[in-house]
């Protein structure tokens, strides 16, 4: 019997292709540092969900790490059940970024397939008027069974 593995990556491959086409302003930004989260797992109610997280901000350089809490939700097929996901992002943004900078909402797309141990992308613009793009085609890590698909919002809040 072949393995789950041998089916995931190519289910992941077709859930990720809409995502490739990337806004031209994420692509025009510098890279001003990383993102890493760790979202809350939880269960997908078919239609959406919405999952609780905390995030550290590390600017490039040797700048101190900045400290968010948030949320992520998602509208579109959501079903099945993750543990902890961990997602990192790199940060683009037309500057150089204040302490904060990232706090505000974020929208685009996301796509992930979880069996025992999956990966998703998620496409995000949003922040200070709009000008931080997080990574295109982020890869986060998660275990469960579950797969998603549809339109991602996150709202970062920075903890002082």
């Amino acid at each position: 019997m072949p393995s789950a593995s041998r089916f995931l990556l190519p289910a992941i491959a077709l859930l990720l292709a809409p995502l490739a086409s990337v806004p031209a302003d994420a692509k025009s930004g510098v890279n001003v540092g990383a993102l890493n989260c760790t979202v809350e797992g939880g269960i997908g109610l078919i239609i959406g969900s919405s999952k609780s997280m905390q995030c550290t901000f590390h600017p490039a350089g040797d700048k101190p790490a900045q400290s968010y809490s948030g949320s992520i939700s998602k509208l579109g097929i959501d079903i099945g059940f993750t543990s902890k996901s961990y997602i990192r992002w790199l940060v683009f943004a037309p500057g150089e970024l204040g302490r904060g900078a990232l706090e505000g909402g974020y929208a685009g797309g996301s796509a992930e397939a979880t069996a025992g141990i999956g990966l998703g992308a998620n496409v995000l613009i949003g922040g200070l008027e709009d000008s931080v793009a997080l990574q295109p085609l982020s890869l986060q890590g998660q275990e469960g069974l579950n797969v998603a698909v549809g339109i991602t919002s996150m709202r970062l809040d920075y903890d002082n």
